[in-house]
């Protein structure tokens, strides 16, 4: 049966609160393959100006607003850890939602993926056809920047789509396991495809990496798995529903 979530925002953040005294600064990671590797789906200038400079800046944001949140928090200063959770969730989503990304792209992707994944995909929608074409509108459909996600439902035990706002982390905002991820700000596609996302969302499909998002579902392939599990213990922890 076809579910589809969207990231909620009736969840608040509260202060994460003995979790950053030991924490280590989160680095921008290398891409498994070159900027031009992606072409003609996504080309070279994109890529590069994605990973190195939008991405960097989240990472970069992120471990300047941890450090002045562990300074808060060593001051018992709530007003300010309140003050910095915006800052938490946006940059951290965005180091969180990119790190997964650039894993689900491949220069040899594309095509259908096959076995317990593409079984699991005709259960809950039907076919892949149909699963793409619901991906690709919840995508389309994300009014100013965000992403759209297929995601995993632990209590349910079957896959759902997702559409977040801006940087909103899936597991985070919504508890769903993120499989693959569509990232639909302009600065992922406007050089290339300007402002026809539909276009840009029609090309990804080419380079989707089923391999990697086959591994994610099995828990088998684990890109950069213990710095990921800080990230899902961070958001967990200070969002809660109100």
């Amino acid at each position: 049966m076809l579910s589809r979530a969207v990231c909620g925002t009736s969840r608040q953040l509260a202060p994460a609160l003995g979790y950053l005294g030991s924490r280590q600064k989160h680095s921008l990671p290398d891409l498994p393959y070159d900027y031009g590797a992606l072409e003609p789906h996504i080309n070279a200038q994109i890529m590069q100006l994605h990973h190195s400079k939008h991405h960097a800046a989240y990472v970069n944001n992120l471990n300047v607003t941890e450090e002045k949140y562990q300074e808060a928090l060593a001051k018992g200063d709530v007003t300010a850890q309140i003050a910095l959770q915006p800052a938490l969730k946006f940059n951290g989503g965005g180091h969180i939602n990119h790190s997964i990304f650039w894993t689900n792209l491949s220069p040899n992707g594309g095509g259908e993926p096959k076995g317990e994944l593409l079984e699991a995909i005709k259960r809950d929608f039907g076919s892949f056809d149909k699963f793409k074409e619901k991906l690709t509108a919840a995508s389309v459909g994300v009014q100013g920047s965000g992403w759209g996600w297929l995601g995993f439902n632990k209590e349910r035990g079957h896959l759902q789509i997702a559409a977040c706002p801006n940087q909103d982390p899936l597991q985070g905002t919504t508890g769903l396991i993120p499989l693959l991820g569509i990232d639909v700000w302009e600065h992922a596609y406007y050089l290339q495809y300007k402002n026809v996302r539909p276009d840009y969302l029609k090309a990804i499909w080419n380079v989707i990496n089923w391999e990697n998002v086959t591994g994610k579902i099995h828990g088998l392939q684990k890109v950069n798995h213990d710095r990921y599990a800080e990230y899902v213990k961070l958001f967990m922890t200070i969002f809660v529903v109100v």
